[in-house]
């Protein structure tokens, strides 16, 4: 199961293959990709040209509508083929340059497709249905034309549309300043810690100190360094987020939506109560959040106690965990799901579908990327941590539902809503854990186990419901005409944090600026949310799966698959619906703050 450190090469070349990604399962080589890169571009002019068609009849919708399905699969092998080489190796320029030009293309691609709800919506929703109806092969397209005639109060005619396509530049000027201010232009500051050794306070560095450093003055260094490179720009910082409230809150306007809460949610059909429902709930179950917090001052004998001290495990642990010695753990936990889940992540560990260890220039991280038409791929950094075996889990998870979806759905339907994405990895998640719970060998290892299911919920599940309050009361402000600076964002978030952690946790005068350092509210706002409801639904689906009858528990596995197998074929709140999940409803959310209240007992016993 574990194995002491092994030296390995950081050089690519020198990394056995069967550690590799093979993307020779996408194109054999860059001569292919070429040709379908040239396939896809002319593929635009066609799109373009049939605009002014649509009203000819059923056949001339159905071929629009098959044409961006075809694009659409191309487009998956043209972009992934140039962005994962580039993953392996960032410093590459050349495939950088051949991963802009398909960007390119994709932007020309949005353009040349602008005119088709304009268009569409000009037809009777009643001759269009006739066409559905006698058309089988266009039929298939029903939920999606139905949606495009649902959001028809909020499309613009063909110069508006087009218009707020121009202005996707512009009004992505404050993500941009956001990444230079952080990244290109941070200087982070280096500090020198209790054993002499220096190093500087960037992101990365940062975490690892909170992460495995002892020493609480070592640990309150870091914070102040790091974040002192945000305060230093906390006034551009503000403004930034100004901008992009107010970006956000003239798109809502110029498409007739009352609030940018609702813009953001109307497209998949989620109403605004649900995330007031979320954090309204969240609010009134933070006692076990504090009772943890309040656990943990303890353990450490810590007499003032920081957010800078959350992620110091309370016991240190230094057991390695070696890849291939954990995959079938991995593939032992999800029996619960069945045996053709289990065959399907063994192929993805014996297909080459993973990248598994660091190497210069490799993109931090992990991920999946589904490839539509080959398979999923999977990007991790295995540096032998009990970290690094749930994010293999929690990918896979991503993965067999990109499996199930693309094998299931046509095109059209074949990938899913942000809603439901995390709720599959998630589960898988909680399912190791369970594996692994049980067959601790120590009360130090199911230690270890709680403190990181605990901490998961935490950070996945109270943490971002604690940024989605954030933003949606800066967002309301901004609708309000009231005032958003730096002074008004740090009250609100020095006022949330005193809601969500009480007296548990005791604050630095540079903890309510903290808010500056977290890039969703920059560049995706009303997004974390969907990490809590993604949770809350894997814990209510996984009970269902583990616990009661066995009919029950078949019952609750086979609507589950089936909701990895819908891909968006339907409104996600339904689809949910379908696997036993009510997000409109407390008990759901409830169900999460029981589950933390049950994991902080086991770890007061332990």
């Amino acid at each position: 199961m574990t194995s002491p450190v092994a030296h390995r090469s950081r050089n690519r070349a020198e990394i056995p293959v069967e550690y590799t990604w093979n993307l020779a399962d996408i194109y054999p080589g860059w001569e292919a990709w070429e040709a379908e890169r040239e396939v896809f571009e002319q593929r635009i002019g066609e799109y373009a040209a049939l605009k002014g068609t649509l009203g000819q009849g059923a056949g001339q919708l159905r071929k629009t509508f098959q044409l961006n399905d075809a694009m659409g699969q191309l487009a998956h092998r043209v972009y992934f083929y140039p962005s994962l080489r580039y993953d392996e190796d960032q410093r590459d320029n050349s495939i950088n340059a051949k991963k802009q030009q398909v960007e390119s293309l994709f932007a020309r691609w949005q353009q040349a497709t602008s005119w088709l709800s304009p268009e569409l919506l000009t037809i009777p929703i009643e001759t269009v249905r006739t066409w559905l109806d006698q058309d089988p092969e266009l039929a298939l397209y029903r939920f999606a034309i139905e949606e495009i005639f649902r959001q028809q109060e909020h499309v613009l005619d063909e110069p508006g549309e087009r218009l707020l396509s121009l202005a996707a530049r512009v009004t992505n000027a404050p993500n941009e300043a956001y990444w230079a201010l952080s990244t290109s232009d941070a200087k982070f500051p280096e500090i020198t810690l209790s054993t002499g050794e220096t190093q500087t306070m960037s992101y990365g560095q940062y975490r690892a100190v909170l992460a495995t450093n002892y020493n609480q003055a070592d640990r309150r260094q870091a914070f102040l360094a790091h974040y002192g490179t945000y305060a230093a720009n906390l006034n551009t910082y503000a403004s930034l987020y100004h901008s992009v409230c107010q970006r956000d809150w003239f798109q809502a306007r110029a498409r007739g939506y009352t609030s940018s809460l609702e813009a953001a949610l109307h497209g998949n059909a989620i109403p605004t109560s649900v995330v007031e429902n979320l954090i309204e709930t969240t609010r009134n179950g933070t006692a076990p959040l504090q009772r943890y917090h309040a656990l943990r001052r303890r353990l450490l004998k810590l007499e003032r106690y920081h957010p800078y001290d959350f992620t110091i495990p309370i016991l240190q642990w230094d057991t390695r965990y070696d890849y291939q010695a954990m995959l079938p753990a991995i593939v032992d936990a999800v029996a619960p799901l069945g045996a053709d889940y289990q065959a399907r992540m063994k192929r993805g560990f014996a297909e080459r579908w993973i990248d598994v260890y660091e190497n210069d220039g490799k993109r931090s991280g992990a991920y999946s990327a589904g490839v539509y038409g080959v398979h999923p791929y999977m990007l991790m950094n295995w540096t032998e941590t009990l970290d690094d075996v749930f994010t293999m889990a929690h990918e896979m998870g991503h993965s067999i539902h990109t499996m199930l979806s693309h094998e299931t759905q046509p095109y059209v339907y074949s990938d899913y809503t942000i809603f439901v994405a995390e709720v599959a990895s998630t589960l898988n998640e909680a399912l190791l854990l369970e594996h692994m719970l049980g067959r601790a060998q120590s009360r130090d290892e199911r230690v270890v186990l709680l403190q990181h299911a605990i901490d998961s919920i935490t950070s996945t599940f109270y943490t971002q419901v604690m940024f989605a309050d954030f933003e949606l009361q800066v967002h309301r402000r901004v609708e309000r005409d009231e005032p958003v600076t730096a002074d008004v964002l740090n009250g609100i978030y020095k006022d949330l944090f005193v809601a969500y952690y009480g007296d548990s946790v005791d604050m630095e005068p540079l903890t309510p600026a903290t808010w500056a350092r977290i890039p969703h509210f920059f560049n995706s706002p009303f997004y974390v949310y969907q990490y809590a409801t993604c949770f809350a639904s894997a814990a209510k689906i996984a009970t269902r799966i583990m616990e009661g009858p066995e009919d029950s528990r078949e019952r609750a596995r086979g609507e589950y698959l089936r909701l990895l197998s819908s891909g968006g074929n339907d409104h996600p709140m339904n689809q949910l619906a379908k696997a036993g999940v009510d997000l409109s409803t407390p008990d759901t959310i409830r169900a999460v703050v029981s589950q933390l209240d049950r994991l902080v007992t086991q770890l007061e016993q332990a």
